[in-house]
């Protein structure tokens, strides 16, 4: 463990010039003795590691310096597909591999390749999860992740949707993150199917191992699944009436389906108010009343005629609980 720290001390020094014993220590989640200890350690095996005095001082190699030691461990190299995902690879518990594996291939590059990757990193970030959202707990990722690396069957609690709580042995087959939600793709009973992993309960080992399906690919699943999910979803098409601000929000709001909905009135001409007609998507059941009411009186539902009766009563019942 030591080794691997006194390395990772190497490495900061190597990529980042002088640094403070203060913010190596703030790096490592070690305390400021533990990083002169280390310094010292390094000294002591041959390291060009000294220090500069001063209130602007900090250690600092040698200039010239650089060490060759920058091996991928196996837990580094797969968290390497992960590097722009910082929060995804924190939850599947590779946050601090990610990091030593980004040093050290940080290390292993030419000085300009070296300071151009640095720049990239200062200057782009993606961020995944959608706005308005909480936190989901996900205290079963890291040991889903663990099984899904080993081909290790796991037992779980899974609530569904309907809110009644089942019980499964599952061949955990990939993870997925789709807008800050995570979701696992496992072998049932021959079938593959997902599971939000925020609704998995309990997991446990079950001490058995799987044989992996010959050419699954997970991509490839992924895509197929949510196309039939959306389909399931969106099973209605209601005739709207859509203000310009209305328009203008609806791919935040319904994503895909919206911006396919506005592609297709992109030819009708609005009315003398600037509203359009647009053929939207709408689920099946009572969350397309929801869906709906989000534009409040922005979007008027012309048909079909039950829906707009909806519409209306929840309307009414709204006017009627703030009368």
């Amino acid at each position: 463990m030591r080794a691997s720290r006194l390395l990772t001390v190497l490495l900061l020094l190597q990529n980042r010039g002088r640094m403070t014993a203060d913010e190596l220590a703030a790096e490592l989640e070690i305390s400021v003795r533990t990083v002169y200890r280390d310094i010292d350690a390094l000294s002591a095996a041959g390291v060009p590691v000294y220090a500069e005095r001063g209130r602007t001082g900090g250690y600092r190699l040698v200039d010239g310096y650089r060490t060759r030691l920058t091996g991928l461990t196996e837990q580094e190299a797969r968290s390497l597909p992960l590097a722009g995902l910082p929060v995804a690879a924190a939850e599947l518990g590779l946050g601090t591999v990610l990091a030593a594996a980004q040093l050290k291939l940080y290390a292993a590059l030419p000085g300009e390749l070296r300071d151009r990757a640095g720049q990239v990193a200062e200057r782009f970030l993606l961020d995944v999860p959608g706005w308005h959202r909480d936190v989901e707990s996900l205290p079963h990722l890291a040991e889903l992740a663990e099984a899904v690396w080993a081909n290790r069957v796991v037992a779980v609690d899974y609530v569904r949707w309907g809110g009644d709580e089942v019980h499964r042995e599952l061949d955990p087959l990939g993870l997925v993150l789709k807008a800050g939600t995570w979701y696992l793709a496992a072998r049932c009973e021959d079938a593959v199917r997902t599971y939000r992993v925020s609704r998995i309960v309990r997991h446990e080992r079950t001490g058995e191992r799987f044989e992996r399906p010959s050419g699954f690919d997970l991509a490839a699943f992924w895509n197929a699944w949510a196309e039939r999910f959306a389909e399931r979803m969106y099973t209605r098409t209601a005739i709207v009436r859509m203000s310009p601000h209305a328009r203008a929000v609806l791919p935040l709001r319904l994503g895909v389906a919206g911006e396919r909905a506005l592609d297709a009135a992109a030819g009708s001409v609005p009315d003398s108010d600037g509203w359009l007609r647009v053929e939207l998507p709408v689920e099946a059941h009572s969350g397309a009343i929801g869906d709906l009411l989000r534009f409040g009186a922005e979007l008027e539902v012309l048909a079909p005629a039950e829906l707009r009766e909806q519409v209306a009563d929840e309307g009414r019942r709204l006017a009627a609980r703030y009368g």
